[in-house]
């Protein structure tokens, strides 16, 4: 299990939360949100970083952290 932290540009909605793999989603400062929570492994982490590409939307930082 992964806990990942991933700050994004600009806001995304909590309805989108489910389709990022159930992640939280937060707004941390204007104009950024937070994708927090747990992920079963790294090709989950990377599944969303994809539908973040896929979107355009661009990274500001990804955090994983393995928690057993």
């Amino acid at each position: 299990m992964l806990k990942i932290e991933i700050q994004v540009k600009g806001e995304i909605d909590q309805r989108w939360a489910e389709w990022f793999g159930g992640l939280q989603v937060s707004h941390s400062a204007p104009d950024e949100t937070r994708l927090s929570g747990l992920l079963p492994d790294q090709a989950a982490l990377y599944g969303v970083i994809c539908r973040l590409r896929d979107l355009g939307i661009q990274l500001s930082a990804v955090r994983s952290e393995e928690v057993k």
